[in-house]
This record gives structure tokens, sequence and C-alpha cells, in this order.
């Protein structure tokens, strides 16, 4: 490969890789906010706060892991050999940072789909004339019920 395009594809691998690095300790901590852009994003992770945060945290570890493996991949085409090695290296480092990401991605989303979904508001009867005056709870002595 020549010089020039395999240091640019080396500072996008590294760039890739410390975005990944950032997300996952950010999703790690539990300071990543509920967004569209970062972070494990599926219909089960964005229905609440808790479940983007918990499926963050669990992914961060191998998405973290891809991080490591763009930067170090990256790091290794800028300063390693032209020809079949770097190209070797650079498919190596792709197809880590897909498979991390992917498997991150998968085990987060699995993380939130397992949580259990929030209690309603209302626990008791809400119809009609009482959903102005809230919900009054249940019991078999209640004298307003038939």
């Amino acid at each position: 490969m020549p010089l020039v395009p395999r240091l640019v594809v080396a500072a996008l691998l590294v760039l890739v890789g410390l975005a990944l690095l950032a997300v996952a300790v950010l999703g790690a901590r539990g300071r990543l906010p509920r967004n569209r852009r970062l972070g494990v994003r599926t219909a089960e992770t964005l229905a609440s706060d808790a479940a983007f945060v918990l499926a963050n945290r669990v992914a961060a570890a191998p998405v973290g892991a891809a991080g490591a493996v763009g930067v170090a991949g990256g790091a290794v085409l800028a300063a390693g050999p032209a020809g079949a090695v770097s190209v070797v290296v650079l498919a190596v480092t792709l197809v880590g940072v897909l498979v991390l990401g992917a498997f991150g991605g998968m085990v987060g989303q699995r993380a939130a789909a397992a949580l259990p979904e929030p209690a309603p508001a209302c626990a008791g009867v809400c119809a009609g004339c009482e959903l102005v005056a809230g919900c009054r709870p249940t019991s078999p002595t209640s004298p307003d019920l038939p």
C-alpha cells in the first residue's frame, strides 16, 4: 500500500479507535447521555434512560476492546512496513473493530431487553371520571365496585 493512503487510513483507524474508547469509558461510568448518535441504540435501549445506561455499561468492555484494536492497528499501519503486511494489518484491524463493536452492541441490546418493564404509574382502576381525580386503589371491599 502506498505511503499517503496508508497514513490516511491509519489516522482514520486511530480516530475511530479513540472515539470508541471514549464511548466505552462514558458508557462504563454511566455518563453517556441517551442520544441517537453514540452508544448502543436500539428500540430496547432507547426506551428509557435506565435501559440505555445498562446497555452501554454492559457493552463498554467489548466496545473498549474494539477501540483499542483500532488504535493499535492504526499505529502499526502508520509505522509498519508497506506492501502485503500493511494490507493484512488493515484487514485484521477492520475485522477486529467490527466484530468487537457488533458483539458489544449485541450484549448491550440483550441486557436492555432483559430489563423488567417499569410498573405503570397507576396500580388502581383508572376509568371515566376517575381520570380527573386520579386513581383509586382496587380492593374487594371498596363500596364503589360492583
